[in-house]
């Protein structure tokens, strides 16, 4: 294997391998094809592969998703004997124009070890599953037909680094290429270009070949020595919030480069950690490479919707768990504007369960592996300016093979700080503090720089004396995640705490369809594995067809760039940490009783990062009179197409109720219609407005979230549990009626409500009462018996036969109670919802003081401002 170099593209002769590629799966390593690498070898009877791609995921053996355990014994660094091994063979004819010399064939990623053969001749092997590897090829190429052999190991002594909480997937997955290497071309470069924010100015040089010369057209700079170093006054710098990028192309005789250069400066200064000479904020997710149907053999296309879905919801980090991402992601983070946190392919996470012993971050056996790895990924990306902070990995306990990477990296680029979560303890070799799943009083203490003090001072004080990131928190499995507000609070209370990661962007759900064409998403233990963790898999922000979850609406809403509050006046501030606001525009409107009844421009002016101004109301008399519940909306969208997105897409907004008339006393309807109508003897509710309808009932139950299933390893057991409720029988209650009564208008039914089985009820009391133009609900429910559990909930069920349901209220959303921030006020229509990937609660509407049964009629059920609703199928 040749020495790493940087990702690029060049005028040199390139040949795509990528496409159909013969293919054999030996199930042992003692099983294999002997002689397959031969040229003359007939392949006729194999199967044909797609690269890039994973073969469990084409019938190949099967998927199997673990968290932390290993699926082989820890018996590092020896693999299983039962080790499937995957046999390519790919024919290709070299053209004719090839050019006689050097050429070398590029493997971005295979997963996990593999050898490779040109024509018979060994070129070499390598392990690193998400780093690339090149192989010297010119001395094996013949002109016409080529036959290129790769034998690929599910697991080798790599596989004890890459336990990384995500599906064991094997094969060629990423691209593969032959690329031609002029005598006189680029072997590799290192673009250093700085930002003086002081006086504007950038600076540049390039490490490269003595020679090279590099051309950018917008500063002036033509056929220069590549070495510099240059001083540009005036330059625009690259942020995530503007991202600006100067294209130009380093040169030799032999080879042309592309370069696309953006000026900025990375730095921790008085504790911070800052771009450009100002502190930033990550609004960041973890994200994996995930695709439904591909698995981590994402196309490109995929990617960009991921930048672009990233950009619309104000997410502007990302760190690329648990391993270099492909190299086309990372240029789209430059073009587009994230922050990147590049994380290197390492995490030996499995080594907990057994104490860390053995564990290879420790273990001078494993330092040269170690060292190769964040050596592998440095090299490959450092031309990127979106890439602020290298990571050694994850979950790898700590020891000195970290500490060696961390000071490799460190020599090799000092202009990038080092992340590495397991060193928060003293932060020996890490640049920054950083801790996953950190509570709000965590936080808070670490913000006042003063989290709990441990056995050494001098560690202590240099611990508070760096910024805090949350490189993983609020967790989004099943409806989560919950509480970001609360941390989005702590992180504007403390400048030491610069945001964080939430765990994660997307679940990792592996399309399935049923001969009747039903699609669904599998997680682990749906392919028969022996050792699984479930649905643990299944996590994210998006959902596996990247559909947003409710989570990633929350998320967008906490992370606005500019917040706007409304009162007496409406207040702007901006959150920005480099841009000003002139990309945005304001508008409000005026909704009544969820119509909107006026709207128009908001004159707002231009606001530089971290400003706040405020303006006046706008006026609003020449609206029509109230006619109920009346709201403003302010909103901030964008002025002009952006990139990411089109002229008017919202980034932010704000609303604030406007005063209310009183209401009326009800006018009496006439008497010939009934609004509601009930049954004489048992005085249950048969219609509203003349629309059928089952009586509201008392009901006790509700899917489970995922801390309620004990059978997941992850979460606790007690009387929260969903056993401890199918045991009290709270799917399956029977109500009894008592007395029925109608006393001056007021209708009242008792009724008692128990499960088969048991003696234990509850004593429940339904009240209504005409208001003329509708009638009000009251229960009052009262325990009977010693009950054995906690409620899941309590609430009352109506049965209508709709399939949607109209809202009026913070009606745009499911949400749980630590997520509201995103339920604007406002009318919607809810269809009854179909699970995804997992079925659990998560069909609420926080308040939400009306509903509507949809279609006419449309009686409306009311209730308190802090209603909450949900629509569900029943059968």
């Amino acid at each position: 294997m040749l020495a790493p170099r940087a990702a690029y593209r060049s005028d040199a002769p390139v040949v795509d391998l990528d496409g159909p590629w013969r293919f054999r799966l030996a199930p042992r390593v003692d099983q294999v094809t002997d002689g397959f690498e031969r040229p003359d070898f007939d392949d006729g009877g194999w199967d044909t592969l797609a690269v890039p791609s994973h073969w469990q995921l084409h019938g190949y053996g099967s998927p199997a998703y673990t968290n932390v355990d290993f699926p082989f014994p820890i018996d590092p660094p020896y693999a299983p004997d039962e080790n499937p091994t995957g046999e390519y063979r790919r024919a290709f004819e070299l053209p004719p124009d090839w050019p006689v010399g050097a050429a070398v064939l590029r493997f971005e990623g295979v997963d996990s070890c593999y050898k490779v053969w040109l024509n018979g001749h060994e070129l070499g092997h390598a392990k690193g599953s998400r780093l690339p590897a090149e192989f010297a090829a010119g001395g094996a190429l013949r002109p016409g037909r080529n036959v290129l052999a790769v034998r690929v190991h599910q697991w080798s002594s790599g596989s004890y680094l890459e336990d990384q909480d995500m599906w064991w997937l094997s094969g060629i997955f990423r691209s593969v290429s032959l690329i031609a290497r002029p005598p006189t071309g680029i072997a590799d470069y290192f673009v250093h270009a700085g930002y003086d924010h002081t006086t504007g100015t950038g600076t540049l040089r390039v490490d490269t070949d003595p020679g090279a010369r590099i051309t950018l057209p917008e500063l002036g700079l033509a056929d220069a020595p590549a070495a510099g170093p240059y001083a540009f006054p005036g330059v625009e710098p690259w942020s995530a919030e503007s991202p600006r990028l100067y294209d130009g192309v380093l040169h030799t005789h032999g080879e042309r480069v592309p370069v696309r250069i953006g000026f900025r400066t990375v730095s921790i200064e008085d504790g911070l950690l800052k771009v450009n000479g100002r502190p930033i904020r990550f609004r960041g997710v973890n994200r994996h490479e995930w695709h439904p149907e591909h698995g981590r053999a994402v196309p490109l296309a995929t990617m960009r919707e991921d930048v672009l879905l990233m950009k619309r919801h104000n997410v502007n980090a990302v760190r690329t768990s648990h391993y270099p991402p492909d190299p086309a992601f990372l240029d789209l983070c430059d073009e587009y504007g994230l922050w990147v946190v590049d994380e290197c392919d390492l995490e030996t996470h499995g080594f907990g369960e057994m104490d860390w012993r053995g564990n290879p971050s420790g273990d001078p056996q494993w330092k040269v592996a170690l060292i190769d790895r964040i050596r592998r990924t440095v090299e490959r990306d450092k031309n990127h300016p979106s890439v602020v902070m290298w990571s050694l990995g994850n979950e790898s306990g700590t020891g000195e093979n970290l500490a060696a990477m961390a000071g490799w990296a460190h020599e090799r680029d000092p202009d990038r700080p080092v992340h590495y979560e397991g060193d928060w303890a003293d932060n020996r070799y890490a640049d920054v503090f950083s801790r996953m799943y950190a509570g709000y009083a965590d936080v808070d203490a670490i913000g006042r720089r003063a989290e709990p003090v441990t056995e050494d001072p001098a560690a202590d004080a240099h611990r508070r004396s760096l910024p805090f990131i949350l490189c993983e928190y609020a967790h989004a499995m099943g409806n989560g995640p919950g509480g970001l507000s609360e941390y989005e609070e702590l992180f504007d209370a403390y400048e030491r705490c610069q945001g964080g990661f939430v765990w994660e962007w997307i679940d990792h759900g592996i399309r399935r369809e049923e001969p009747d064409g039903t699609v669904w998403y599998a997680y682990g233990g749906e392919f028969g594995e022996p050792l699984h963790d479930g649905h643990f898999v299944i996590d994210g922000l998006v959902f596996p067809d990247r559909t947003p979850s409710p989570g990633l609406l929350e998320y967008k809403k906490v992370a606005e760039p500019v917040r706007i509050a409304i009162g007496d006046t409406v207040t702007v501030t901006s959150r920005r940490d480099h841009a000003n606001t002139a990309d945005l525009r304001f508008v409000w409107t005026v909704e009544d009783e969820g119509s909107p009844v006026g709207g128009g421009a908001l004159g707002v002016p231009v606001m530089a990062p971290g400003s706040t101004a405020e303006v006046p109301l706008p006026d609003l008399s020449a609206l029509p009179a109230a006619a109920g519940e009346r709201w403003l909306t302010v909103r901030a969208v964008l002025a002009a197409d952006a990139p990411w997105a089109e002229a008017g897409h919202e980034v932010a907004w704000g609303q604030g109720r406007l005063a209310t008339p009183a209401r009326a006393t009800p006018r009496r309807r006439p008497a010939q219609r009934e609004l509601a109508e009930f049954d004489p003897r048992t005085g249950a509710l048969l219609s509203l407005a003349g629309y059928p309808v089952q009586a509201p009932r008392l009901d006790l139950w509700r899917a489970p979230t995922d801390n309620d299933r004990p059978e997941n390893d992850f979460v606790f057991d007690g009387d929260w549990s969903r056993w401890s409720w199918r045991r009290a029988g709270l799917h399956r209650l029977r109500h009894r009626l008592v007395e029925a009564s109608c006393v001056d208008g007021v209708r009242t039914v008792h009724t008692r409500v128990g499960t088969a089985a048991t003696d234990f009820a509850f004593a429940v009391t339904y009240r209504w009462t005409d208001e003329g133009d509708r009638v009000r609900l009251a229960v009052d429910v009262e325990p009977v018996g010693e009950w054995p559990t906690v409620l899941p909930g309590s609430g009352c069920a109506w049965r209508c036969r709709r399939s949607s349901a109209p809202w009026s209220g913070s009606a745009a959303g499911r949400a749980r109670r630590t997520r509201t921030p995103a339920r604007r006020p406002g009318s919607a229509a809810s269809p009854a919802p179909s699970s995804r990937c997992r079925p659990r609660t998560c069909f609420r509407r926080r308040t939400v003081p009306a509903s509507t049964c949809a279609g006419p009629p449309s009686p409306t059920v009311p209730g308190g401002a802090s209603a909450s609703r949900g629509i569900r199928r029943s059968s």
